[in-house]
């Protein structure tokens, strides 16, 4: 009889209890596995379950009225548990039964409101419904009327796209690829006292003073200029995200237009605080184009237009439009004159100036009110 080695014995009863082991514990796994596991979502049927009775996608109101949402079961059978109401990305409100009906409080702020519901079923995909409100302003705004007070000489080769008025002097950016620059000129003559021109790679922009800096946007480089005010010598690049079109101050921040119905609100290094989009009683206000701050309002250069918008920079409601159409009379014109587009305010002297691209005349004026829009 043959025996066995005692290092082969304890091999295999190493072998049976790794066995019994394994059995055990696979037993305890299926212990833990329920029978009928619940359906994933993703494989459940997609069926219409509600349908949103109001308001209609892309209907508009008044940002001072409520809105009143009401939701309902697409069919008799659509077996509905829940809705979820979103607005503008935040949970509104859940509802279990429908019909629903709801209000969405005045904002009070004019822009587009979107509105999500989503509704979920056991027997289906979750369903989401998407609509768009405009919110318009709720100030029918004023119509002003300009008069003349006085024309100063403008430099007729001056692409005008900012403007800026202090103690005396203008200081103006200019455009076109190879043409842009930064002046500062006398008032009263038209004098160009100081000028640095840009890189013909660059397109000039608005133009701004903050303490003892002069900043100056380009269009489609998204890049722009910090000057000294007294050499004019560059210290300082700033960069921003979308085209730079008018820039103005607004106490020691910066305010930029982009073209669009946009106004950005940025620190003294360029970075975003808040925007904001400027609606008036009609719909949105765009191709904002040169800006200036004037006792609390924002006046925007509507591009291609006479007018210029005044703005309540809070909640970018237009609470009046100055209509300058003839201001720079027909005879003054020539073939390469362009659209207005320049305004400066004299905050001593509560003097307002207005000039356009390759105009030969700059000229100060007082508005009044006429009527309403």
């Amino acid at each position: 009889m043959k025996r066995v080695p005692v290092f082969s014995l304890l091999i295999f009863m190493l072998l049976i209890s790794a066995i019994s082991c394994s059995g055990s514990s696979e037993r305890k796994k299926a212990a833990t596995v329920p029978d009928s596991p619940a359906k994933d979502a993703e494989a459940l049927p997609a069926r219409r379950l509600i349908e949103v009775l109001s308001p209609a996608d892309n209907s508009t109101v008044s940002c001072s009225e409520k809105i009143i949402f009401s939701v309902a079961e697409a069919a008799a059978n659509s077996r509905t548990d829940s809705v979820q109401v979103w607005v503008n990305g935040r949970l509104h409100k859940t509802v279990s039964s429908l019909p629903a009906t709801m209000e969405i409080p005045a904002t009070g702020i004019p822009g587009r409101l979107s509105i999500r519901a989503v509704a979920f079923s056991s027997l289906s995909r979750p369903q989401t419904v998407t609509l768009f409100v405009s919110l318009l302003s709720d100030i029918n705004p004023v119509i002003y009327r300009y008069r003349v007070v006085r024309s100063y000489p403008h430099d007729r080769r001056a692409y005008t796209q900012g403007l800026v008025y202090d103690n005396g002097f203008f200081y103006e950016g200019t455009g076109q690829q190879g043409e842009s620059s930064l002046r500062k000129v006398e008032a009263e003559t038209g004098k160009v006292i100081s000028q640095v021109n840009l890189d013909a790679s660059f397109f000039g922009e608005g133009v701004a003073l903050l303490d003892n800096r002069i900043y100056q946007l380009t269009w489609t480089t998204k890049v722009g200029f910090v000057y000294d005010r007294e050499t004019f010598r560059e210290i300082n690049r700033i960069y921003y995200q979308t085209q730079g079109w008018g820039l103005t101050t607004m106490g020691d921040s910066l305010v930029m237009s982009d073209g669009t119905n946009v106004i950005w609100f940025l620190d003294a290094d360029f970075n975003v605080l808040s925007s904001v989009e400027v609606w008036d009683n009609k719909g949105r206000v765009e191709n904002l184009n040169e800006l200036e701050m004037i006792e609390g309002e924002l006046w925007a250069n509507i591009w291609q237009t006479d007018r210029i918008a005044r703005i309540d920079p809070p909640t970018g409601k237009v609470l009046g439009y100055v209509e300058l159409g003839n201001i720079l009379p027909r005879e003054e014109r020539s073939p390469e004159t362009d659209v207005l587009n320049g305004i400066a305010w004299d905050a001593v002297n509560k003097r307002i100036f207005v000039t356009g691209k390759l105009w030969p005349k700059l000229y100060e004026i007082t508005v009044a009110a006429q009527s309403r829009n």
